[in-house]
């Protein structure tokens, strides 16, 4: 298992070579994802440039086992009409939350780790994000979650099949589609203005 990093001067943890070398392909297309990457607004920018920012001090910073702040990606999945958005009830953060989770090496890419992260966690094989993010976030971890301490999310939209079925997986309590005018008590704040980007970037408004 591999521990914490040592910390050079009690700043930040000095990189494990080998896991820097095992989500290299990682890093440098979450470099050139952010780079490219135009965001709708001021605010997204400055994460844009902060997010980078912490890519180019970490060499192992899109992986769960760099520092305890990392890269993740997640998906916003909307119904086929763009009702209803289908949210997962997070076991260790007990609320409901976009489909997504940490980067792992066998992944291609930020976007393959974002389709991965929802078809595990929906049960729905036929899902496509759109190749671009829709959104990005920063935010402190509370509760049982190991070294990790601060997830930089980088986040996808998906459209469901109409008809689709969602399953409920291990790493879930539950899942659900919940209307996007009635979003979950606790979470609302956070998921509105990803409901709105998402639904403008799949033409469902």
């Amino acid at each position: 298992m591999i521990g914490a990093a040592p910390r050079l001067g009690g700043g930040d943890p000095v990189a494990d070579p080998a896991v820097a070398a095992a989500h290299r392909h990682l890093h440098e297309d979450a470099v050139a994802v952010l780079t490219a990457w135009t965001a709708p607004d001021a605010g997204q920018d400055r994460l844009r440039r902060d997010h980078l920012a912490h890519l180019l001090r970490h060499p192992d910073g899109v992986a769960k086992d760099g520092p305890p702040a990392h890269l993740t990606a997640s998906c916003l999945v909307l119904d086929h009409a763009g009702e209803r958005v289908l949210l997962t009830l997070h076991r260790r953060a007990g609320a409901w939350f976009q489909l997504g989770g940490h980067l792992e090496a066998a992944d291609r890419s930020l976007w393959a780790a974002a389709r991965r992260e929802a078809r595990e966690e929906s049960g729905l094989d036929a899902l496509e994000p759109l190749p671009r993010p829709v959104q990005l976030d920063r935010h402190e971890l509370v509760g049982s979650f190991g070294r990790c301490r601060e997830h930089l999310d980088v986040r996808y939209a998906a459209l469901a099949p109409a008809g689709a079925r969602p399953r409920v997986s291990a790493e879930s309590h539950a899942v659900a589609w919940w209307p996007v005018d009635a979003l979950p008590e606790g979470t609302r704040d956070e998921l509105a203005p990803l409901v709105s980007l998402a639904r403008d970037a799949l033409d469902l408004v």
